[in-house]
């Protein structure tokens, strides 16, 4: 972290929305709406915004004594930010379980308060609630907590968000107009990707740390052709008695489509001997696939953004990428979708095993027996 180089304090407005990203991990691709998440809580999933508070107010601790936080009550920011001796103020009412509602009020009075900065940790279904209140009348930044993030308001991880605000309040960066995306969650959960502009709000941006909106993937002949290619060559390489977990996306369908396998476009389905065995699998249904066999992740990347773990893929968590190891990951990608990149990105919440995919080269299959290398950032 650079030499802090300002003395005035500065206000940030801190949100946390403590539901966010509980679907990932379960399959659920999102946790929109009370039977969502109570579904959730019967499948298992655990709060994960709690530690991505925690991440991004730890790597902003130097900056401490030059902030003062305007929190929302409770789980709302209010638990986080005394646990890690921030000075701050309690606004909003405290409830067991939170909702849309009290974000709105919660940013309306960050509003009002005039914050030099509003920073929220959720996901697409955060920032839309945040967008009816803010508009245009200060500068946001969300940490990215949930499972669905299309928006062009999140960095890249927690950490990088506490960079981008240091940097912000220092007067380094710039703020730009940013695209507020979110999914219809029904159907994404039926394999329909089903996206919608909200708007734009104004946020900080630095392009090695914030995301830019997710590109959806072009439907050329050229762009078909080259995806079959990638599929053929996988299909081939494919190792008997082998368990494949194959994450969402176009490309990655392909593959079962050549297969005559029906996949779930959305979803991370298990095949073994060039068979589906199960469909649209959580986190916890991969771990008892697994059990000590041979297996191989097979994932590619959101366009635009470079992302080939923590976007819309949670049920390939941490624990599981350990288990496979990271030798045993292959990651496809046209070239349409590789040419704009100059590197990739991982999010997968632990920062040991995203050092240990920066420390290295990612191969990425961009045609039959063709790779391109990237580094990952």
């Amino acid at each position: 972290m650079s030499e802090v180089k300002q003395v005035a304090v500065k206000t940030i407005g801190f949100i946390v929305n403590p539901i966010a990203g509980m679907g990932g991990t379960v399959g659920l691709k999102g946790t929109d709406g009370k039977a969502i998440l109570d579904k959730a809580i019967l499948l298992g999933a655990k709060p994960i915004a709690t530690a991505r508070a925690e991440a991004f107010l730890t790597e902003l601790a130097p900056f401490k004594h030059y902030i003062y936080l305007l929190v929302g009550a409770g789980d709302m920011g209010e638990t986080e930010a005394k646990k890690q001796g921030y000075s701050y103020t309690v606004v909003g009412e405290k409830h067991q379980q939170t909702s849309p509602k009290d974000t709105k009020n919660t940013a309306q009075s960050m509003v009002k308060a005039k914050v030099d900065l509003l920073v929220f940790c959720g996901g697409d279904g955060t920032t839309k609630d945040i967008l009816k209140v803010v508009d245009t009348k200060l500068p946001v930044l969300g940490v990215p907590t949930g499972v669905k993030m299309h928006s062009a308001i999140f960095a890249v991880n927690p950490r990088a968000a506490a960079r981008v605000v240091y940097r912000f309040l220092n007067g380094e960066l710039p703020v730009r107009e940013a695209e507020v995306m979110d999914v219809d969650e029904q159907a994404f959960r039926e394999g329909r990707l089903s996206a919608e502009l909200y708007g734009y709000i104004l946020s900080p941006y630095e392009p090695h740390l914030v995301q830019v909106s997710k590109l959806a993937s072009p439907t050329t002949e050229d762009e078909v052709r080259n995806q079959a290619a990638i599929a053929i060559y996988v299909i081939e390489s494919m190792q008997p008695e082998t368990l494949y977990i194959i994450g969402p996306g176009t490309t990655t369908r392909t593959i079962s489509d050549l297969l005559d396998q029906k996949k779930t476009l959305l979803g991370v389905d298990l095949f073994v001997n060039r068979q589906i065995v199960e469909n649209d699998v959580n986190e916890e249904q991969i771990l008892q696939a697994l059990n000590g066999k041979p297996a191989k992740i097979i994932v590619t990347l959101i366009g635009g953004q470079g992302f080939i773990f923590g976007r819309g893929n949670q049920q390939i968590s941490s624990k599981v990428i350990r288990q496979v190891g990271l030798e045993n990951i292959v990651v496809v990608a046209t070239e349409s979708k590789v040419q704009s990149l100059k590197s990739l990105k991982v999010d997968t919440g632990d920062p040991a095993l995203d050092a240990m995919f920066k420390a290295q080269c990612i191969q990425v299959l961009v045609d039959y027996s063709r790779w391109k290398e990237l580094s990952v950032e």
